[in-house]
């Protein structure tokens, strides 16, 4: 992912908003704070000849030394490509770039309604921790309701194993 993918990213993120399961967030930010939340060595497109299909990228949980092998992905995919297996590619290459960057952690919350992002994360080894109930409030559709996220987590297979 690099800044001359930024409108696509971004205009993909703002799908994700608009979908209304998908993110707390009410608005995309521009590419500066955006690209400054994900590290710069764990994101990825997607795309075909013609456009960008989907993004992920990875975040740190904490500033704090002793979580920096842990992070939280991201991934989104244009409401045109799901189904397609874009996802399933993004998220295989964080993994394969996370075990690579030392990362021993990758977490994950979603929310439940959101079950093929739920099925591909299980898919790719993702497991439940927990389901924290009313954890936000969530402005969407004219309403504010309060949303329950599912927390996953993948364990490396490499890294932390000392």
């Amino acid at each position: 992912m690099l800044p001359e993918h930024a409108p696509e990213v971004l205009a993909i993120y703002q799908h994700g908003i608009d979908g209304g399961n998908a993110t707390f967030e009410a608005a995309v930010p521009d590419w500066a704070v955006f690209s400054a939340g994900k590290l710069a060595e764990h994101r990825f497109v997607a795309r075909d000849a013609e456009q960008i299909l989907g993004w992920a990228a990875l975040s740190p949980t904490s500033a704090r030394p002793v979580f920096e092998g842990v992070a939280e992905v991201s991934i989104y995919i244009h409401p045109d490509a799901q189904g397609r297996g874009v996802g399933r590619a993004l998220l295989g290459a964080l993994i394969d770039s996370s075990e690579r960057g030392g990362i021993w952690s990758l977490l994950a919350g979603i929310f439940p309604e959101n079950t093929a992002s739920l099925r591909l994360h299980e898919a790719l080894g993702f497991r439940l921790v927990g389901v924290r109930e009313r954890i936000g409030r969530h402005d969407f559709g004219g309403r504010s309701v309060w949303r329950d996220v599912v927390y996953l987590e993948r364990r490396s297979t490499v890294a932390g194993r000392d």
